[in-house]
């Protein structure tokens, strides 16, 4: 695929992550329980996952997971906390500051494993121009939150 299209899949990733969060929501509420819900998302996500796998009929080397470093399990885990900690923030702080809060987070730290190169594939130091825009993305937060 060319680069166009991916940057229109991840932006419609991002597009869908408070449409994800709302639902997840509303199943919280409704069955009275944020964590639950967190799991029912993840059961479906992983019956999805499983339904794709087989339809484009990708390959998977059983063998080769005793030799995946063991700190990529904590992928799982992290995923497991975003999302459980979306649903609880979601209503609290309404759809805007939560996922402004994610995006800031979200960008911080992508400087940050860019500029050390961990987790990465090619190297990107920090420079004046990727500082303003972090600070741009912080004072959008900063409004959001004041008005």
């Amino acid at each position: 695929m060319s680069k166009f299209i991916w940057i229109i899949m991840v932006a419609l990733a991002g597009a869908l992550l408070p449409i994800q969060a709302g639902l997840n929501t509303k199943m919280g509420k409704a069955i009275e329980s944020p964590v639950w819900a967190s799991l029912i998302s993840f059961a479906v996500g992983t019956v999805a996952m499983l339904a794709y796998a087989g339809v484009s009929k990708q390959g998977f080397n059983f063998s080769e997971l005793r030799n995946v470093p063991a700190y990529t399990w904590l992928a799982g885990i992290l995923g497991a906390f975003y999302v459980t900690t979306i649903v609880l923030a979601f209503p609290r702080l309404g759809p805007a500051l939560t996922f402004g809060l994610v995006v800031a987070g979200q960008l911080f730290i992508s400087l940050v494993l860019d500029h050390f190169n961990i987790l990465v594939h090619a190297q990107h130091s920090i420079n004046i121009f990727r500082i303003i825009g972090m600070l741009l993305i912080i004072a959008g937060v900063v409004i959001i939150r004041s008005f």
